[in-house]
């Protein structure tokens, strides 16, 4: 295992130094590092890493997310108002609308089994998008009008919206009835991970005010804290839970609001923490990818997927109508709300995994939609927010 973890440091970090060299994402290098070491090519990576990559990957996500909350300005957020609640469903809704067509038609899905594929497909990827809005907000593009804080804000609860519809359209294909309780858990979901989030962080901004202790410690009470919020969510079985990683980036928040000269301290400590995290989480999501999937994929894959970003993008320019975002800024919003990766990675496979006659079919417009959108995604970010956004 140490040496998968030395060939996924060294070669990742290598690959992603020289995709930045020739002015490419770093994540190119990192994803094709999976690809290639991983089970589907050269099998270099211990099979006990792989087994806990899924719990890696999480770490990785909420390493960012914290740091995200740490450093996230609510007051651009507030003057947005209404399209900041509308991103975090409205682009999914559409895409998923826009899968179920294409899909249906050239593919010859049923309904139920195009929208089991228009869930997968409809996440957008934090471990793609974070990361690149904290660094917007670091280097203060768009901050002004709120736009790197909307995409983070509706990136962080969009997956929580898309798993449900998930859950809910796959247990619809295993003979269950739809649940009027499953709907009614996204936007109860949300808010009681916020709410969560929010008391945490006060009352860890309360601890550190009157316990002295090194700001290292601070940042292992905070991801102990978060792993334990994780794992209490996987462990529920109850028809309500809350949003575990829509609370890990609100402890950060509440923290922010009540300490905010500690919160910048850690946010560096945390920033420091993503040099590796970023390396693993990239690295293992392409090891995911099962690149002999994409030999049986045609055409027809690729103009579902288009279709599908067509009807995203679509949806995010509805959201953004009544906004004070110039063109440019709609554009740059609607280009960074595009990127899969994470999601698409965790529950692809699991219509396979469930013996659905789908299964295979979405497994591959998945592995697919990764291998196209995270680095195409990432490019289109890294590329035109400079151009696009105003830094003053």
């Amino acid at each position: 295992m140490l040496l998968s973890f030395s060939l996924i440091l060294i070669v990742g970090m290598s690959m992603g130094w020289i995709c930045k060299k020739v002015k490419l994402p770093s994540l190119i290098g990192m994803l094709a590092t999976g690809i290639v070491l991983g089970p589907y090519a050269l099998n270099l990576l211990d099979e006990n890493i792989l087994l806990i990559s899924a719990d890696l990957r999480k770490i990785a996500l909420i390493i960012i997310l914290t740091r995200a909350g740490l450093g996230l300005d609510l007051s651009g957020l507030k003057k947005i108002g209404r399209p900041a609640i509308l991103m975090c469903f409205l682009p999914a809704t559409f895409e998923l609308v826009g899968t179920v067509f294409f899909s249906s038609k050239l593919m010859g899905l049923s309904l139920l089994e195009a929208a089991i594929m228009g869930a997968v497909l409809a996440a957008v990827s934090p471990a793609v998008v974070v990361p690149r809005m904290v660094k917007l907000m670091d280097e203060g593009y768009g901050v002004k009008k709120g736009v790197p804080q909307l995409i983070l804000a509706g990136a962080s609860v969009d997956d929580v919206y898309v798993i449900v519809l998930f859950s809910t359209f796959t247990g619809m294909m295993q003979g269950e009835s739809a649940s009027i309780i499953s709907f009614v858990n996204i936007p109860v979901s949300i808010i009681l991970g916020i709410v969560i989030g929010l008391c945490i962080g006060y009352l860890l901004a309360y601890y550190f005010k009157k316990v002295h202790i090194r700001d290292t410690s601070k940042v292992l009470i905070i991801l102990s804290i978060s792993f334990i919020l994780v794992a209490v969510e996987d462990m529920l079985t109850t028809a309500i839970t809350f949003s575990a990683l829509i609370a890990v980036m609100f402890i950060g928040i509440g923290l922010q609001k009540k300490r905010e000269v500690v919160a910048k301290r850690l946010s560096s400590k945390y920033e420091k923490l993503w040099v590796a995290s970023e390396v693993f989480l990239f690295v293992l999501v392409g090891a995911t990818v099962n690149i002999g999937y994409l030999g049986k994929v045609g055409v027809k894959a690729l103009i579902v997927i288009a279709g599908a970003l067509v009807f995203r993008m679509l949806g995010v320019f509805v959201c953004l109508i009544g906004t004070n975002f110039n063109q440019k800024e709609r554009l740059f919003t609607m280009m960074a709300y595009t990127p899969k990766a994470t999601v698409q990675a965790a529950i692809g496979g699991i219509p396979l995994a469930l013996g659905f006659a789908c299964g295979d079919t979405v497994l591959t417009v998945a592995v697919l939609a990764i291998v196209i959108t995270a680095p195409l995604g990432a490019f289109a970010i890294d590329l035109s927010y400079k151009k696009y956004l105003n830094n003053k």
